[in-house]
């Protein structure tokens, strides 16, 4: 049995009370979780506040490019730990988890390590009232203390996209991964002491959000800016906290992504598009798609090979290679899943396929298992078609123009993602500049270029990361003005 504990200072910390950790593919118990309380979360912020003035700030920037490579090396040499622990907390499947999850967390260090080395400043000369010269230059400096809250459905590809930058400029760190999932953002800490990092430049405290480690940690006023990826109500707890000290945030928050097929499009490439980013992960992924519209011409053929796709997945072991559809992370989320299913039924959806439980074999059959699920036929005021459910599920309607989508995809209070399926380049540039979002996909999904801006518009969050705009939260701008 494994026993998560906090990592403070570079050492790891236990408490009085603990919670469980459990496999959402059986229900079984992974291992008791020690929740940090006010006192653990105010020494992993002293620890991460003196790392500033310790070796961590004299490492030239070479020598911290260096350090994040190696840290990225680590991940990679323990790839299989790395691994077993991200498919025990989530359930995801073996083919995921190995093709995305662990290979992302590494790189997302190694990315902005190469980043941060590269980067120019800005420099002017200005003529000054009494017929001199003055040179300004900027100068960028770590931000200081960030506090990083993680969700569960990406765990080490989110907290390191988070971490990765944060350290990459010099700041330090300590992160609040979800009471869900819990075991690589500790076990990273094993390998940020194997290569030398050092302490109090990583700390990693657990436990839930209100009157706990989240709580303690973003209105705790030695917190210098909070990175946080998650639900929306969650974020605007946060900024509350925030707004005390006026410390900057940088939130990924929820979505209610729209797909959009167009009739011209690559018919059986927009279908296996859609699946992907409707059932991946079992729909627990912030960009997926909840609502699908296709042009009226293909709507019956698309609604029909969609059908196909869902059905066809492969529910079970993660472990098993030919799996490719996990559980829910847990039965708390289940429920949540299985309450949506319930009101499109009561709100007269078409159930084209699933809605449901499966049968599962075993002892799966405690697993937090739902059915992939489509369904068409409700109104775009339906509480399926409003909210984020985040799960396996989509609703198809039928749209006619171009303006008609556009509007009907705008209506929501989100805008973090859309894809888009069509080959008329003209209606992909359109797309692209009118839909609300963070990024916009054509012919894809999921694809990401890490040097690209990334975070969403209105209620899906604040800011922008990835590549230079990262700078822009995780650094601090000076500006040095000389009268020569």
């Amino acid at each position: 049995m494994n026993e998560f504990k906090n990592f403070i200072n570079g050492q790891w910390i236990a408490t009085g009370k603990t919670f469980e950790n459990r496999n959402p593919v059986d229900n079984s118990l992974i291992g008791p979780v020690h929740e940090a309380g006010q006192a653990e979360v105010d020494a992993a912020v002293r620890a991460a506040r003196a790392a500033l003035s310790g070796p961590w700030a004299t490492m030239k920037v070479q020598q911290r490019v260096e350090m994040l490579h190696a840290i990225a090396d680590g991940i990679n040499r323990r790839f299989d730990d790395f691994l077993a622990a991200e498919m025990a907390d989530t359930g995801k499947p073996h083919v995921l988890a190995s093709h995305v999850d662990i290979p992302r967390g590494a790189a997302n260090f190694k990315v902005f390590a190469d980043l941060i080395r590269n980067v120019p400043g800005e420099s002017f000369d200005m003529e000054t009232p009494d017929n001199g010269f003055a040179l300004n230059y900027s100068v960028r400096v770590p931000r200081g203390v960030i506090g990083v809250v993680c969700p569960w459905n990406l765990p080490l590809l989110l907290m390191t996209w988070k971490v990765g930058p944060a350290l990459a400029c010099g700041n330090t760190v300590v992160v609040k991964p979800s009471e869900e999932t819990p075991a690589t953002a500790t076990l990273l800490g094993e390998v940020m002491n194997e290569v030398g990092v050092p302490p109090g430049v990583y700390n990693v405290v657990h436990g839930f959000g209100p009157d706990s480690a989240g709580e303690f940690l973003t209105r705790h006023p030695d917190v210098d800016g909070i990175t946080f990826t998650g639900e929306t109500r969650t974020g605007e707890a946060i900024m509350q906290a925030a707004a005390k000290g006026v410390r900057p945030v940088s939130f990924e928050l929820g979505g209610k992504n729209p797909g959009i097929v167009f009739a011209d499009a690559d018919f059986d490439k927009a279908v296996a598009g859609i699946a992907r980013s409707s059932f991946e992960n079992s729909g627990q992924v912030c960009l997926g798609t909840e609502r699908v519209y296709v042009q009226r011409p293909i709507f019956e053929k698309f609604v029909a090979a969609l059908k196909t796709k869902a059905e066809a997945f492969k529910l079970g072991d993660p472990h098993d290679h030919a799996t490719n559809f996990g559980p829910l992370v847990s039965q708390v989320h289940r429920e949540k899943v299985l309450s949506y299913y319930a009101k499109a039924r009561e709100e007269g959806a078409t159930v084209v396929t699933g809605g449901g439980v499966p049968d599962m074999p075993g002892k799966m059959a405690e697993g937090a298992w739902v059915q992939p699920t489509i369904w068409t036929g409700l109104p775009q005021t339906a509480a399926v078609i409003r909210e984020e459910i985040f799960g396996p599920c989509c609703h198809i309607t039928p749209f006619d123009t171009e303006e008609e989508v556009i509007k009907m995809a705008n209506d929501t209070p989100y805008g973090l993602a859309a894809t888009v399926w069509t080959q008329n380049v003209g209606t992909a540039h359109r797309l692209g500049k009118a839909l609300n979002v963070g990024i916009c996909w054509v012919n894809s999904w999921f694809l990401r270029d890490l040097r690209t801006s990334f975070g969403g518009a209105k209620q899906s969050g604040i800011g922008r990361e990835g590549g230079v705009h990262s700078l822009e939260f995780y650094t601090e701008l000076r500006n040095v003005c000389v009268k020569l």
